[in-house]
């Protein structure tokens, strides 16, 4: 019996349709921009990377964009934590016409005794990326 093994990240792209790899190689210049935004910018600049005007609805959803940031952030050499995520899904989300908003909120870490930051985005109020630990954060601002 031959083992099974998976394919190759080149084989997987080329399984994906069209607008799949559409949409994988736009996250992945959409969080290259975000991750070098946090970066080089002062972050009242850097935030407001995703802050794009909401475009005319063009049918990508809001889980296709999830999707393909989160696919592109497990494979660029690049930074790519929540707040970069979070730039890049807004950004595609108010270009796909959905009004996206990005929350940026703060805890205290008792056992290292630091502060620490998250980054979630929504869309008319339900979380998109993000959601699962905000709860635990104070929220400090919201961006549209």
């Amino acid at each position: 019996m031959v083992p099974m093994v998976s394919a190759g990240p080149i084989v997987r792209f080329r399984r994906l349709s069209g607008e799949r790899r559409r949409l994988l190689i736009r996250a992945a210049a959409v969080l290259t921009g975000a991750s070098a935004a946090v970066a080089l910018l002062p972050f009242r600049r850097a935030i407001r990377f995703g802050s794009v005007p909401v475009a005319a609805r063009n049918g990508v959803s809001a889980a296709d964009c999830v999707w393909a940031v989160g696919a592109a952030a497990r494979r660029l050499p690049l930074r790519t934590v929540c707040i970069e995520q979070g730039l890049a899904v807004q950004r595609m989300l108010r270009a796909a016409g959905l009004a996206a908003i990005l929350h940026y909120g703060v805890r205290h870490n008792a056992e290292s005794n630091k502060l620490e930051a998250h980054v979630w985005v929504t869309v008319e109020g339900q979380p998109i990326i993000g959601g699962d630990d905000a709860a635990h954060f104070a929220l400090v601002a919201s961006y549209p």
